[in-house]
């Protein structure tokens, strides 16, 4: 019995070790990462209507829409540096904010978010979804919708269950989703179609310890907490590191 319990904990401790780290920048450039890229562009391409898929400015959109979703997720995952397995990090943020800012699910879907509206988009339409609100597995992720169409055909984007590594689902095969439309006006607000906000910049900071102790930070008093200083410093690191640019990934 001893034995078994070992081998559990060996097993369980390679686990979080194996999912607790970032993905390496050369992550996306692996030749599954690259299929799963094209995949997707695909899979967004038949979410349009057919007259709409053979179009140059339609795939140009689908195309720029899967690379950027693997390519930020992976630098978001980088950004908030987990520790551990998604839901331990979670305890990390919401229990000991002087180890880690960031991490919890909506922080990646507000971050992804963010990252697919530095472009405007013409065929599709960008929103933000929730399931079990209110409840201990309350998620959030961004998804994807044909534009100025009914959200009957939706993919799933979220950066954060594997920790930067996208998984990408269909509605159909996660039930109980909802619209979050009032995260979209806020992050509109924030990020208004081809922004030039730098990756370290969050639509949100910290206030307190409570899960809910969370302001906008284009708001005044937001100036006031020490997230914001944080974020401020983190901004004038990354844009001097990058020479001036946005983003890297």
């Amino acid at each position: 019995m001893k034995s078994v319990y070992q081998f559990l904990f060996l097993f369980i401790s390679l686990l979080m070790v194996a999912c607790q780290n970032a993905p390496r920048p050369d992550y996306v450039e692996q030749p599954h990462i690259v299929q799963k890229r094209q995949e997707l562009q695909q899979r967004l391409l038949k979410l349009l209507p057919e007259e709409q898929r053979s179009h140059a400015s339609a795939r140009q959109e689908a195309t720029w829409l899967a690379d950027t979703a693997y390519k930020a997720s992976a630098a978001i995952a980088r950004h908030n540096d987990p520790m551990f397995v998604n839901w331990l990090n979670n305890r990390v943020v919401n229990t000991r904010k002087n180890v880690r800012h960031r991490g919890l699910c909506w922080h990646y879907q507000h971050d992804l978010y963010r990252e697919l509206r530095r472009r405007p988009l013409h065929y599709f339409t960008l929103g933000c979804c929730v399931k079990d609100q209110g409840r201990g597995g309350e998620h959030h992720v961004v998804y994807l919708a044909p534009k100025n169409g009914p959200r009957t055909k939706v993919i799933l984007l979220d950066a954060w269950w594997y920790a930067g590594r996208l998984r990408v689902e269909d509605e159909k095969e996660a039930d109980g989703w909802m619209d979050d439309p009032r995260s979209v006006a806020n992050l509109n607000r924030i990020y208004p179609a081809g922004h030039k906000r730098p990756i370290e910049h969050w639509s949100m900071v910290r206030t307190g310890t409570r899960y809910a102790d969370y302001i906008y930070s284009d708001l005044p008093e937001a100036r006031k907490t020490t997230q914001w200083q944080y974020m401020q410093e983190q901004i004038k690191q990354g844009m001097k590191r990058r020479g001036g640019k946005p983003y890297d990934y």
